[in-house]
């Protein structure tokens, strides 16, 4: 217990000191969480719109594998995307291994079918008579997904902070895609690895304790949504349409 008790007061005095190779490290983390993020919601929501609301031929199988891209083995995408991204190989002439762009490569293809599955899930669930209603109005498909889209931000924010939380904590695909460079491609999860391996518990636990600050962050901020996203919009102009 005492080697840990050290490394604890070794964190602290890590993180109230100014430490730059550790604001590095979480400028890394912090970019490729919310790049991945950003292009998994490009991707995802559309699909997830497609799929909760769209009626035609095979949606089902869809939807199907949005939800089992849900378990997806980091490992195993970025053992994929590193093979892809090799000198020679389909992507090789991107030039994005060990760097941070094949990191939120890997990253955004595990983000997307948690955004995707997640807001087909939440946009599935607003009420039928509602868009039926707004069909009947003369709205088009588009603001028909507009309208749902809106009724289910809570759950779609959710899964967009879902996503950035897993970005930023899992580490096997960006170890093999990153190679965990110490001061070029190592991020917070990889850094408590390489850490630890090295023997160096107090900057391990000091870079853990970030990592979960972050998670806490991001649980906040789904709570803070949930809660606002219940409260009253009476009087709120959320959508206007002509009718046809």
């Amino acid at each position: 217990m005492h080697f840990i008790w050290e490394g604890l007061q070794q964190a602290v005095h890590m993180i109230l000191h100014d430490n730059g190779e550790l604001r590095h490290i979480l400028w890394v983390t912090l970019h490729v969480g919310v790049v991945a993020t950003v292009v998994a919601a490009v991707v995802g929501i559309p699909l997830g719109l497609l799929f909760g609301l769209g009626s035609f031929r095979g949606r089902r199988i869809g939807v199907a594998l949005l939800n089992a891209g849900l378990g997806l083995p980091p490992v195993v995408v970025g053992l994929i995307v590193a093979l892809l991204l090799f000198r020679g190989a389909p992507l090789g002439g991107l030039e994005w291994i060990y760097t941070v762009e094949g990191m939120i490569l890997a990253q955004a293809i595990l983000a997307l079918p948690l955004v995707a599955a997640f807001t087909a899930t939440a946009v599935g669930a607003v009420a039928p008579a509602l868009l039926d209603q707004a069909r009947a109005l003369g709205a088009s498909r588009r603001q028909v997904y507009g309208l749902a889209l809106r009724e289910a931000r809570v759950g779609v924010l959710g899964a967009l902070i879902a996503a950035f939380g897993s970005a930023v904590s899992e580490v096997g695909a960006v170890v093999l895609v990153g190679g965990n460079i110490h001061g070029q491609t190592q991020t917070l999860a990889s850094a408590v690895l390489t850490e630890v391996a090295a023997g160096e518990y107090g900057t391990a636990i000091a870079i853990g304790i970030i990592l979960l600050g972050l998670i806490v962050v991001c649980g906040g901020m789904l709570t803070a949504i949930q809660q606002h996203g219940t409260g009253d919009d009476e009087g709120a102009p959320w959508f206007r349409w002509r009718a046809s």
